[in-house]
């Protein structure tokens, strides 16, 4: 088992970038979360269908890019167009604007406007590249935080994920347990696999998301319970639960550091604040102080630093 420490130090992590202030998942809205002091920057990441890992938070492509208009008729049969169906180069046709609900508008209508300015969809490895420019440049040492999207989904695409995320990671320095990363995902079965079967060194971090995986049927609830906690410790050092599972039962976060797990929560969003909450800053000081999560994931970053 791996413990990390469990220090006073309290995370702020830019979720999908400063994805508060510009469209998520662009070089442009980590550079700026970057600026506003974020301690890691948080890409999630799928693959194209020549095996490149671009930055996109769904496996579909369009709720966040125009897809539709620029390969209109490369949708499969569900409708959807599948990022896993276009090479890197067709990828990079595409604009990316801010996510947008089936019927167009935007999820978050009071955020950077729709189809303003040009936005592509970057590759991990160039937004790896930005942060570790910006690091020798400023001297600071902000750390990544990828996620893996769906890779059971992916290996039944014939694109398995965890060997090619470990290789491209080692070829830009990040080896052991000390590198300035956490790697996330919701399926267990792929963090053991990176643990156990590719033998990495790297903090790993079990993400607990609300129901069941719709890939892999995992329960999401069993997760967080004293044995559930206890069996992530054995090949995890961290637990990402949602947010509104530590509202429920706050004893959670201790039962997490008595195994030696750090405690990433998600999402704190300002112009989406639950409603018991006054401000932003209330609900922010009630999950580091008073919950005592090591961490939490937010689109504001200027607002949590």
């Amino acid at each position: 088992m791996i413990s990390p420490a469990i220090t006073e130090e309290k995370l702020v992590i830019a979720h999908r970038g400063a994805s508060g202030y510009l469209p998520e998942h662009t070089l442009e809205a980590y550079a700026l979360a970057y600026g506003m002091g974020a301690d890691y920057i948080e890409p999630d990441l799928v693959l194209t269908k020549d095996g490149v890992f671009i930055c996109l938070h769904d496996i579909h492509l369009e709720s966040t890019t125009n897809v539709e208009e620029v390969f209109p008729d490369r949708a499969r049969e569900d409708g959807r167009w599948y990022a896993a169906d276009f090479t890197l180069s067709e990828i990079k046709q595409l604009k990316v604007h801010e996510r947008t609900n089936t019927d167009s508008t935007a999820v978050f209508a009071g955020r950077f406007p729709q189809n303003n300015s040009d936005f592509e969809v970057p590759t991990f490895a160039e937004m790896i590249e930005l942060i570790q420019g910006l690091n020798k440049a400023t001297g600071r040492n902000v750390g990544i935080y990828p996620e893996i999207k769906s890779p059971t989904w992916h290996a039944a695409e014939g694109l398995p994920m965890e060997e090619k995320l470990l290789d491209l990671l080692a070829q830009y320095g990040y080896e052991g347990p000390n590198a300035r990363i956490y790697v996330q995902s919701s399926e267990n079965h792929s963090l053991r696999m990176m643990r156990d079967d590719l033998g990495t060194k790297l903090p790993l971090v079990q993400l607990v998301d609300t129901g069941n995986n719709s890939d892999t049927g995992e329960n999401y609830s069993s997760m967080i319970t004293q044995e559930g906690l206890k069996e992530i410790a054995t090949f995890a050092d961290g637990v990402g639960p949602y947010k509104m599972y530590i509202e429920a039962n706050p004893e959670l976060v201790q039962w997490a550091h008595d195994d030696g797990l750090q405690v990433h929560t998600w999402t704190m969003r300002a112009d989406s604040l639950p409603e018991k909450y006054s401000d932003f800053t209330e609900e922010l000081n009630q999950f580091y102080f008073v919950y005592g999560v090591d961490g939490l994931f937010t689109d504001f970053t200027d607002r949590a630093v």
